[in-house]
């Protein structure tokens, strides 16, 4: 029954996601690799400078020091004001495939802080860190992502490969993030559900969704988990990430027996 409403919820959520990518496709800005295959990255949009403006004015971001930003195309403009501002940035690789990347607080010259925001950029400034090093950095005072589809009760939709809700749960597993740490997400208006959507166990919901016209504050009705359930992670997953292997490795633990999972 559990994987009977699992797989029902996989298969609504779907239906929402290329819903929503029918609207998206208006405004949102083709990727240079990806065009607009919306299974492949989450774009940016038209506007979106101004959903970064509400972010950035909001008090409790203008203190943030130590910022964790998604790759996303969505958050590049995010990205390059932090990097200006001086703030310390950590950036996941495309996937986690490459790990972790870490701008240093004030290492990007203000000039070329846009380039350094695109992912290509991000290769000549950041530097990758392994996870003992990114937990010697310290807590995040924020987590950013983009997102494909977000409910106003803060639900969010990624690709559908759950990689957010996989890097929060390793976060947490490092110390580095906790029940205080809001979650934000930077999306256009076309991507925001009204309607009532119920999140699956492994779902991490947002705190503040920022858009071109409007910024939502979302009450937190229920617990985020911090622990990795490693009986969810197949072993394609933790062979497609270093960061899981690490992780596994520190834990003391073995390589999964369900190669085909």
């Amino acid at each position: 029954m559990v994987q009977k409403r699992r797989v029902e919820t996989e298969v609504a959520d779907a239906q929402l996601r290329h819903g929503v990518w029918e609207d998206l496709a208006a405004v949102a800005r083709p990727d240079s690799r990806f065009h607009l295959r919306f299974t492949e990255f989450i774009p940016d949009f038209a506007g979106a400078a101004d959903a970064v403006e509400r972010l950035v004015c909001l008090p409790d971001f203008a203190r943030a020091t130590h910022v964790f930003l998604t790759p996303d195309n969505s958050l590049t403009g995010l990205r390059q004001r932090c990097l200006e501002a001086g703030i310390s940035v950590v950036v996941s690789s495309y996937d986690m495939a490459r790990g972790f990347f870490h701008f240093p607080a004030g290492s990007v010259p203000r000039d070329l802080a846009r380039y350094a925001a695109w992912l290509d950029g991000l290769e000549h400034f950041a530097k990758p860190v392994s996870l003992a090093e990114l937990a010697a950095l310290g807590r995040f005072d924020w987590v950013v992502t983009g997102a494909a589809a977000v409910a106003t009760s803060g639900v969010r939709f990624g690709r559908g490969h759950g990689w957010f809700d996989l890097e929060w749960r390793l976060f947490g597993e490092l110390g580095l993030v906790d029940a205080r740490t809001p979650i934000a997400t930077l999306v256009h208006d076309v991507q925001v559900l009204e309607q009532p959507l119920f999140p699956a166990e492994e779902d991490i919901p947002v705190d503040v969704i920022c858009t071109p016209s409007r910024t939502l504050q979302v009450p937190r009705v229920q617990s985020r988990p911090r622990r990795i359930d490693w009986a969810r992670i197949s072993q394609s997953q933790i062979q497609a990430a270093p960061a899981l292997r690490e992780l596994r490795q520190a834990q003391g633990l073995s390589a999964p027996q369900n190669p085909s999972s």
